[in-house]
């Protein structure tokens, strides 16, 4: 393989700030124009807040697909991610892993919970914005455009304990992770799909420190990292503990755009996190890298596919839900 110069790798600095029963068979709940005569002016609403958004803080389309996956993979896509503490509940936000959620993705939905009420005022859930909200940013970024179908409620519960080994972690084996999407009725293809969203996106230093730095008495680098990629990730990473929020991108080649690209830089040794060229080492999830590798149409094809399966798994209705008044706090 032909060395690569270091200035291949972007970094930034950023300031910004599984086990169920899977449960699909409320999604008949749903439907395409459920706020066509409650709140006609949705679909607009949305889609100005997201573009204005992006527009502005170009890393929003990465923290709110982001953002999607920790709320649906716990208790399905219900926007209990977004319920702030209390003295009295330790909310899914404050759980470790979430800490490092970004803000840009609670502002969009607050932004567009916010226009919302003020045109048909407490009509629509903040689990349907979320889920909206994240389909269009996809889309603004590139990706995939698949149907959204409207009708969730928000979530009565949020609970920081229900996240602890609940979501993918880098350091997780395949094995481990497969588990988890498999307990929520999502096969290996989808797992690999859904991946893909590493296409966009950031990672914390420290989230892969241990790759880099003495990751073996024979090797300073984890030896399936490309050797001048790891040498660029030292270097990059260099002060993560001084600055913790030192950040690369998930795909250095195309960082700001929804493509295939994420998966044609596994087999190069170009996976930033472990989990990432674990997806290449692993004969389950291997034919599926290369065929999304090779094929993006395929590859955009099984993301909206595993996406509008993720955005319907579990979903509130009636009782068992609210239209929050705000999203960070239930109503009652």
């Amino acid at each position: 393989m032909a060395a690569m110069p270091l200035t291949f790798l972007t970094i930034f600095i950023s300031s910004s700030s599984l086990l169920f029963i899977p449960s699909f068979s409320l999604s008949h709940y749903l439907t395409a124009d459920y706020y066509q005569k409650t709140c006609p002016r949705f679909d607009q609403i949305i889609q100005d807040t997201t573009t204005n958004k992006q527009i502005t803080s170009p890393t929003t389309a990465a923290a709110t697909l982001r953002l999607f996956f920790h709320d649906a993979l716990i208790q399905g896509c219900d926007a209990s991610v977004l319920i702030s503490s209390t003295p009295f509940n330790k909310a899914e936000r404050d759980a470790d892993i979430n800490l490092s959620l970004p803000g840009d993705a609670f502002d969009v939905v607050v932004r567009a919970k916010t226009a919302l009420e003020l045109a048909c005022p407490g009509v629509v859930s903040c689990a349907d914005i979320l889920a909206v909200a994240t389909r269009n940013l996809v889309t603004m970024a590139g990706g995939p455009y698949y149907p959204v179908k409207l009708g969730r409620k928000d979530g009565l519960v949020s609970k920081a304990s229900a996240v602890d080994g609940n979501l993918p972690l880098p350091g997780m084996s395949i094995t481990q992770i497969i588990k988890i999407f498999e307990s929520r009725g999502f096969s290996v293809q989808e797992m690999v799909a859904l991946s893909g969203a590493h296409t966009i996106g950031f990672s914390h230093c420290k989230e892969f420190s241990s790759n880099i730095y003495n990751y073996s008495k024979e090797s300073q680098p984890d030896p399936s990292y490309n050797p001048r990629f790891a040498e660029a990730l030292r270097n990059a990473c260099a002060d993560y503990q001084k600055n913790p929020t030192l950040s690369v991108f998930n795909d250095v080649m195309s960082p700001n755009k929804f493509d295939n690209k994420y998966f044609q830089n596994l087999p190069e040794g170009l996976g930033l996190l472990s989990s990432d060229r674990a997806l290449y080492s692993d004969p389950r999830t291997r034919p599926y890298v290369e065929l999304y590798g090779k094929d993006q149409d395929e590859f955009f094809k099984a993301f909206a596919l595993a996406m509008q399966k993720l955005s319907e798994y579990d979903i509130k209705t009636g009782r068992d839900g609210e239209i929050r008044h705000r999203c960070d706090a239930f109503n009652r």
